[in-house]
């Protein structure tokens, strides 16, 4: 079943999701460097940067030798990506709950920030990034901490995967982001059934960076995370 309504959101955002990506600072402060932080050296190596969005974290990538492929389900995020990055990398709209059109084994890394939450079954989507990933690639994300989740959302019972919703203000005019909130069983569970061994999982800490934008937060994140970020590798021969 497409995304529908994640694309919906995401067309409304796009626009100034992109002009605040530099400076927003869960994005810049948080999720960028703690995730960023998990990867193994991308110089030469081949990356699917799925979920890319306005293209920031191909941005990255590229400047430090990588060669990248940006997914996402936004055409409007998708031109922004090839707005921010010109001719380097390759950029293309596709919703990563349907399967991949790229040859088994073709990536050396997969890296997917702040996407699979909107996501309802990760099995799907998992067995297609371990299938394009090379043996004992790589594979790195961020999702939203389901402590935090579970927290903000009051949810009743932690152990069902269900859909919540929130406003966001931080771009602009405020808009309904839908979302699916779950364990920690059921953000580790599909990885190991899907062929990847966990080799690291972060909660992150904001950058002193962050403090100078919203100070709040920057106390709040240094007490209790927002974020979860996971490291792990296909398993091979």
């Amino acid at each position: 079943m497409k995304n529908i309504r994640a694309l919906e959101t995401f067309e409304k955002l796009a626009g100034s999701y992109a002009e605040k990506i530099d400076y927003k600072p869960h994005n810049a402060f948080y999720d960028r460097p703690n995730t960023l932080s998990l990867l193994p050296e991308v110089k030469g190596k081949l990356v699917l940067d799925a979920g890319c969005g306005p293209g920031k974290y191909a941005e990255i990538l590229l400047s430090k030798g990588a060669m990248v492929v940006g997914v996402d389900l936004s055409p409007k995020m998708i031109q922004e990506a090839i707005k921010r990055n010109g001719a380097n990398g390759e950029f293309r709209v596709w919703d990563l709950t349907q399967p991949l059109d790229f040859a088994n084994e073709k990536f050396d890394i997969v890296v997917c920030p702040l996407v699979l939450d909107y996501i309802y079954n990760w099995n799907p989507t998992l067995k297609e990034f371990n299938r394009i990933l090379k043996p004992h690639g790589t594979f790195i994300f961020s999702i939203t901490h389901p402590f935090f989740d579970f927290t903000y959302f009051r949810s009743s019972n932690y152990f069902k995967v269900e859909k919540v919703s929130a406003t966001w203000k931080g771009f602009g005019e405020p808009v309904e982001v839908e979302s699916f909130r779950r364990s920690l069983m059921d953000c580790i569970s599909p990885l190991v059934e899907n062929g990847f061994i966990v080799n690291k999982i972060l909660e992150p800490l904001p950058t002193k960076e962050f403090e100078q934008y919203d100070p709040r937060h920057y106390k709040e994140l240094n007490e209790f995370p927002s974020f979860l970020c996971i490291k792990a590798t296909k398993k091979g021969p």
